[in-house]
């Protein structure tokens, strides 16, 4: 199915969803093996950054189980060259966090070749720590005979504390699966200076010319003819008569006049050629032309990694067409996808975390108004909230606060959180920003000290609603704490400042009652598109 987000991990989505050769372009930008934590900084109600971060995911990789597990699958592959390349890196790297990140890589890069067209490509973006191994491992999983191109992005400036050169780039490797594959040539976008010094005239209307020369390059007797009282030139006019017609009926030509306005027969006319009909010169493999996604950008999320729009539409304007399938197995924040639909692709982005799920949801709606996608793998009833819980504490608390248009609050450490794992914010009364706290019980036994806590946390961080999502039915005990909270003065009326709600509640649909919701404090909202595409086919 396209147009769809996967929560889950990208192996397992790739083996038990997408068909073989089903998929036109991929692009990956995949955690570098850095040995970084990365945390998604979320908008604060004032507009400025805000001290509650969420660890989105730990760029490591250690050798363990799982890596083993990985490995002896890519041996026992049907790719021997891939099997061979990785038996050697091992050799020469050992069982370390490097050879883990390979590992990890390689196995996944064995799937994303199968589902790639036999006319598709395939882009993976890296730094410098991996991106040499990378390009090795690639050659053997994909061929060498597949290279395209090695295309350098400079990311950013150079640093003045850099004991060494500034690593300022990352590097796009750029593979195709056949010899045939869809190829757009990407073109520049003229320079102020280069328009300013070539395209000087104007005939008023506001479109900028150059002039050009219209004699022929070779002897050409047939086109040996005077024109407007014009000599033709010694080797004759570039073009017939019939075309020197059409183009000065059309305005097309440019004659030298003397002062008096009479034509200068002893100079030549000249071809205009119009700016916008000219395209610029071919991209290479060097772009130095996308900048960064600073703090101020406006396309900015604030989530880790996050790339700039305008570097995938080149992508997928270059290698691929409207209506084609682009495959993001690293989706992140969702840029690739939401390139994707914004140029008329189908699309399919996969991400380990809830978190950047949820991210990429909202920013889809945001951008694309009426937009339709399905998202999988993500709790639909219960029974599956019931075994993320069970699963993973950390994703289950995500997911759950996303159910309630909050953003999550804290990371995995321990009590960074200080009991709150999600925030809202409203309007209320004189048009004030206020805020509600969330917190997520997702064990099967609870007890009134869990509203008392969150009493506390709403007095301490004066908040003026408190919101307890619980797994579990709430006792009487909970019911009757909650209710001697009291209630807030809002300009839609009283609402209870401590709130208890199920996700059986969720799931049908009832919401804790939280007046005039401002999604827009809450969340860094991404800028509305003008082409919205909507739903489009299904292709698996």
């Amino acid at each position: 199915m396209t147009n769809a987000l996967y929560y889950g991990d990208n192996l397992k989505v790739l083996r038990e969803v997408i068909a073989d050769e089903s998929i036109d372009l991929i692009y990956l930008d995949p955690p570098f093996n850095s040995q970084a934590n990365y945390n998604v900084l979320f908008k604060s109600h004032s507009g400025k950054g805000t001290d509650a971060q969420i660890e989105a995911f730990k760029d490591t990789w250690t050798w363990g189980e799982e890596a083993e597990m990985a490995y002896s699958e890519v041996l026992e592959s049907s790719n021997t060259q891939a099997a061979e390349m990785l038996s050697a890196m091992r050799s020469f790297l050992g069982e370390n966090d490097m050879m883990a990140y390979l590992t990890m890589m390689a196995i996944r890069l064995l799937e994303l070749h199968r589902v790639l067209k036999p006319t598709g490509s395939l882009y993976l973006h890296c730094d410098p720590t991996a991106s040499h191994y990378l390009k090795v491992l690639m050659d053997a999983v994909i061929g060498v005979e597949y290279y395209r191109n090695e295309i350098t992005w400079k990311r950013t400036t150079t640093h003045s504390d850099s004991k060494t050169w500034s690593r300022v780039s990352d590097i796009i490797l750029f593979y195709t699966k056949g010899r045939t594959f869809t190829w757009n040539i990407p073109r520049d976008t003229h320079s102020q200076d280069y328009i300013a010094s070539k395209y000087r005239h104007d005939d008023g209307d506001g479109r900028r010319y150059q002039l050009d020369n219209m004699t022929s390059p070779n002897p050409r007797p047939n086109m040996m003819y005077e024109w407007n009282g014009f000599a033709h030139p010694a080797k004759g006019w570039r073009y017939s008569k019939d075309t020197m017609a059409s183009l000065d009926k059309e305005g097309r030509i440019w004659y030298p006049q003397l002062s008096d306005g009479t034509y200068d027969i002893s100079r030549r006319p000249r071809l205009k050629r119009y700016l916008e009909e000219m395209e610029g010169g071919v991209v290479g493999a060097v772009w130095t032309d996308i900048p960064p996604i600073n703090s101020q950008a406006q396309e900015r999320l604030g989530y880790p990694t996050q790339k700039p729009l305008a570097l995938l539409e080149r992508i997928l304007s270059a290698s691929s067409n409207e209506g084609d399938v682009v495959l993001d197995p690293f989706c992140g924040c969702g840029t690739t996808v939401h390139a994707a639909q914004k140029l008329g692709r189908q699309w399919i982005g996969i991400d380990v975390t809830h978190l950047a799920v949820s991210l990429i949801e909202r920013r889809l709606k945001d951008a694309f108004p009426g937009i339709e996608f399905d998202v999988h793998g993500t709790p639909q009833d219960l029974a599956s909230a019931l075994d993320l819980a069970r699963r993973d504490k950390y994703q289950f608390q995500w997911w759950a606060v996303s159910m309630v248009d909050a953003r999550p609050y804290a990371g995995k450490k321990k009590g960074a959180d200080g009991g709150i794992d999600g925030i809202l914010f409203f309007r209320g009364g004189d048009n004030k920003t206020e805020k509600a706290l969330v917190s997520v019980k997702g064990g099967e036994n609870v007890g009134v000290g869990m509203v008392r806590d969150l009493i506390a946390v709403v007095e301490r961080e004066k908040a003026a609603i408190g919101i307890l999502i619980s797994l579990a039915l709430p006792t009487k005990p909970m019911e009757k704490e909650a209710a001697a909270a009291g209630f807030f003065d809002s300009p839609v009326g009283k609402v209870p400042k401590i709130q208890i709600i199920t996700l059986a509640e969720l799931f049908q649909g009832i919401k804790p009652r939280v007046p005039l919701i401002d999604t827009a404090a809450t969340f860094k909202t991404a800028a509305k598109e003008d082409r919205n595409k909507g739903k489009q086919g299904k292709l698996l």
